[in-house]
């Protein structure tokens, strides 16, 4: 009978953001909690574990984990996991199917997935190994170099997890059966690409530089190309826009990624995001204001999903300073007042000092907490099942959540830093988001697919937090130099 190793290990790093990754982030699941896990997960795992079910094989998941996104993974955590799945490869077996980012940077390695890829191939030298991967990616040689496959996501939002398992699947498939291993080739022009120009749901140059990968996925002899936009604020050389091309020979899949790397450097400038002055988003925001559907701020400087702390008050003081009322908020992650007012119970009168409480090295020092009073409208245990496309049916939890209500504004105020992903973030403290006037979500792209279509207008927020648009804000100290815009001049001849 095959034997298959199936494992998720899921983390994208912000090298700058404050807020730790332990192993308790990851809320792991290991061996046969792990395997239920992965049936039907909404994820590469899921599409992972239905093959490895349709071909009848013996089915090993020793790790099914995911953080989201914060700073580098702490040493023992990536150890404990790292090891899991090796000990898992070790017992032996036919086929290795990893779901993981491709952006993830421990304490003591840069390169996370290179590192794990790398003892795994060490363990398991001939058995072929599968990847699938993160559209954001820093994709770097040492991943190609230990696996067979890597297929990423074409999506962003992300809304074909599961199709990018199937398609690594596909290409792995024939492997189990003794077919040669294809060639991969990886381009990567000198380049930053902003997160908020890679939203394929629009027309942009990353919809079509995708499109063009699309198109030659249908060539001959040519098995899977990615488009990796790359998370630009996980420092390492390799940061930054990158082409992987799968193909049944070398010279090909060098040909294709290099033709789309020269394509995404010739539109290098629109993949450039100008920030607009926050008091000019929020003015905007205000006239757009129709009171028939909410108009959703997203403050993209204070974005969980790429690690941000969820607790950069700056949107939320600048709509009160301009007298707008009619707010919904959230989620804001400020433990300490989610303790306050549990202290204080639901209806109590309480005055709050909300937020502003992480700083971040290398950045402005945080402003004073906002402080507010209302009442708390509701508490939670803060977890729900999500009901949209991305991470379909899964259950997710902010950790201890309560609603409160300055008059203002309905604030959702809860434990954990935690993406907006799914009406459930407001509906498990009986909150109902089509009242609103003015719908605030940290967040930049997950939340999109649910609560775009319920706002009749959206306005891109700037914020002082650690996942700012603006690149020079950071101090990089190993990203490779030079490399565009924040060197403008940069030269590569593709």
């Amino acid at each position: 009978m095959t034997r298959l190793v199936l494992a998720r290990l899921n983390h994208e790093t912000n090298s700058f953001s404050p807020v730790r990754t332990p192993l308790a982030a990851f809320a792991p699941k290991w061996g046969a909690e792990a395997l239920a896990a992965a049936d039907g997960y909404s994820a590469a795992i899921g599409a992972f574990h239905a093959f490895a079910r349709r071909i009848g094989a013996d089915i090993d998941v020793p790790l099914v984990a995911h953080a989201m996104p914060s700073g580098p993974v702490e040493d023992d955590a990536f150890e404990a996991m790292a090891q899991a799945i090796l000990t898992a490869v070790e017992k032996g077996c036919d086929g290795i199917l990893l779901d993981l980012h491709g952006a993830m940077v421990t304490c003591s390695h840069d390169d996370g997935e290179g590192e794990l890829l790398r003892r795994v191939r060490a363990a398991a030298p001939k058995v072929p190994i599968g990847v699938a991967l993160d559209l954001h990616g820093n994709i770097t040689p040492a991943m190609l170099e230990h696996c067979d496959v890597i297929v990423g996501f074409k999506t962003y939002p992300h809304v074909d997890m599961v199709e990018t398992g199937e398609h690594v699947v596909r290409l792995f498939e024939p492997l189990l059966a003794g077919a040669p291993r294809p060639a991969m080739a990886l381009c990567h022009p000198p380049m930053l690409a902003a997160t908020l120009c890679m939203n394929t749901a629009t027309d942009c140059a990353m919809t079509d530089l995708v499109a063009l990968a699309r198109q030659a996925e249908t060539r001959p002899g040519v098995q899977a190309v990615t488009v990796f936009g790359g998370f630009p604020i996980a420092d390492l050389a390799e940061t930054g826009l990158s082409i992987v091309a799968v193909a049944d020979s070398p010279g090909l899949a060098h040909q294709v990624a290099q033709e789309l790397g020269r394509e995404a450097w010739r539109r290098r400038a629109e993949y450039v995001y100008s920030e607009e002055p926050l008091p000019q988003s929020v003015a905007r925001a205000a006239a757009l204001a129709d009171g028939l559907a909410p108009v959703l701020l997203l403050d993209h400087g204070d974005n969980c999903m790429s690690g941000g702390s969820c607790d950069v008050m700056d949107v939320l003081e600048e709509l009160l300073a301009a007298g707008q009322q009619g707010i919904l908020v959230g989620p804001v992650a400020d433990p300490e007042t989610v303790a306050k007012l549990f202290e204080a119970g639901e209806g109590a009168e309480v005055e709050i000092a909300l937020g502003n409480k992480t700083p971040a090295e290398g950045l402005p020092a945080p402003r004073p907490p906002l402080r507010l009073s209302g009442r708390v409208l509701a508490l939670s245990d803060g977890r729900y099942r999500v009901s949209g496309p991305i991470y379909h049916g899964q259950v997710l939890s902010m950790g201890r959540t309560a609603a409160f209500d300055t008059g203002k504004a309905r604030i959702v105020i809860c434990e954990d830093p935690h993406e907006p992903l799914d009406l459930g973030c407001f509906a498990c403290v009986g909150l109902d988001v089509s009242g609103a006037r003015f719908l605030h979500l940290k967040s930049r792209m997950y939340c999109r697919p649910v609560f775009e279509p319920l706002a009749s207008a959206v306005v891109e927020c700037a914020s002082s937090g650690v996942t700012a648009s603006d690149y020079d804000l950071f101090a990089f100290k190993k990203l490779s130099r030079p490399i565009y815009p924040l060197d403008p001049e940069t030269n590569w001849l593709g």
